[in-house]
């Protein structure tokens, strides 16, 4: 139910040929009229404003202003210097939406108590919706109904009922969903709740130019009655029908007469069945006119010659299991493999390294790490002199304090003198006697 100003941002030359009208929406859009604005302010669009209503005021918002507002009144046929035309009166102030929001309050027992009021009555006839003005005097009471209904006495009941004007307006069942709104079939908000302001009727007719089928239950909305979606491509339906052949509903040929089914003027086709047999035969327009001069001169073809509708398209073919394993790679992934292997290179490198530097100086260990290895023990620290030179193995001749002491194994060979073995580099000093006794040998 909104409409875009798309000429709010032109500029135009003249200010004061502007149009002096504003449409000013009711009830979220439901109800929609013109006011002249007399007045120097600028209105913007959904500002609430207070206008003339009928024996008072109304609060309503600004829906257009500007250049557009005089499309409107045209496409609507109205006047714009119509004299009779109501008036916007000021912005609305905070009295006048305290007001619209206490008698909108009313409204929902309102419609209740109004249907129950026109069940009494055994009238034929539905209340959709009551619509309060901002300042409580007039009440519009929105009814459904097939036939004529007599509601003289209810309009006595109401009035008396909620101490207001009472104005009774009918609509249908399509204005009923609109107020109501919805999602359609479409999976989009219903077109008369939205944009659809006038609406024109529908019938089956639409349906079959369209060659759709006549089911009730997919062609009609939700108000009940035929979509009028229906409505929008038929035009352009009834414009290429105009090139098919008339009166081509029954062609004779030698196996029979066939009959016509449908028509489709996406492919210029127009198929037609046989009695003998349910296989339905898809002629082209020009066969078809070919065929009825034939049988104007009282020809009857052999054939009906009907064409070949396959797909031109070529059938996609599943291939056949592939490895294409190592085959497909993605330009990120391939650049995050080659850092990896650049990583991994790199670390198989410095291992390498590594180990050629650690080979010679496995069997020594490093002169900073020595000391705090001789200081961790309970051993004396050994002479300078008698530190191995670089190969030779090293050896203690006195175990650590916490450590049972081990017998040497004798080392074959003779024994200098001095007590030295030629097969152990280290001297050891010979062992000590009895007390007051030399050494023994």
């Amino acid at each position: 139910m909104n409409a875009y100003d798309w000429l709010q941002n032109l500029p135009f030359a003249d200010p004061e040929a502007a149009c002096k009208v504003v449409e000013v929406s009711f009830n979220n859009g439901s109800r929609k009229d013109f006011f002249r604005n007399n007045t120097l302010t600028v209105f913007e669009k959904g500002e609430q404003v207070t206008v003339e209503g009928v024996s008072g005021v109304d609060v309503g918002e600004i829906n257009l202003h500007g250049e557009i507002v005089r499309i409107q009144l045209k496409k609507r046929g109205a006047n714009e210097f119509d004299p009779e035309m109501k008036k916007v009166l000021r912005r609305a102030n905070e009295r006048d939406l305290e007001l619209l929001k206490v008698n909108k309050a009313r409204e929902p027992e309102a419609l209740i108590r109004a249907r129950a009021i026109a069940r009494q009555l055994k009238l034929d006839m539905k209340i959709s919706e009551v619509e309060i003005q901002a300042d409580g005097r007039k009440a519009t009471f929105f009814y459904i109904a097939d036939d004529r209904v007599d509601f003289r006495e209810l309009i006595k009941i109401y009035a008396s009922e909620f101490k207001v004007k009472v104005e009774m307006r009918q609509i249908g069942a399509r204005q009923e969903a609109a107020k109501v709104g919805g999602i359609g079939s479409c999976g989009r908000e219903l077109c008369c709740s939205t944009w659809l302001t006038d609406f024109k009727s529908v019938n089956t007719t639409a349906a079959r130019y369209q060659n759709l089928s006549i089911n009730q239950t997919k062609l009609s909305g939700q108000c009940g009655r035929l979509k009028c979606c229906l409505n929008y491509e038929l035009d352009t339906y009834l414009d290429a029908l105009q090139g098919f052949p008339d009166r081509a509903d029954t062609i004779r040929v030698a196996r029979g007469t066939a009959t016509l089914i449908k028509k489709d003027i996406f492919k210029n086709l127009m198929w037609y069945i046989l009695p003998d047999s349910n296989k339905q035969y898809p002629l082209t327009i020009d066969r078809v006119r070919k065929i009825m001069s034939q049988n104007a001169q009282g020809i009857v073809p052999d054939e009906l010659e009907a064409v070949d509708v396959t797909s031109s398209k070529p059938k996609e073919v599943e291939p056949e299991f592939v490895d294409v394993v190592g085959q497909i790679s993605l330009r990120s992934l391939e650049k995050n493999d080659r850092r990896r292997k650049q990583q991994q290179q790199q670390q198989q490198q410095k291992q390498k390294t590594g180990a050629q530097q650690k080979g010679p100086q496995q069997g020594q260990a490093r002169p900073s790490q020595q000391p705090q290895q001789k200081q961790q023990g309970s051993r004396p620290a050994r002479p300078q002199g008698d530190r191995p030179q670089q190969g030779e193995k090293t050896r203690t001749d006195r175990p650590p304090a916490n450590r049972p002491t081990r017998p040497q194994k004798p080392t074959a060979g003779p024994k200098n003198q001095g007590g030295t073995n030629p097969g152990n580099p280290n001297p050891r000093p010979p062992k000590a006697g009895p007390a007051g006794n030399p050494p023994t040998t």
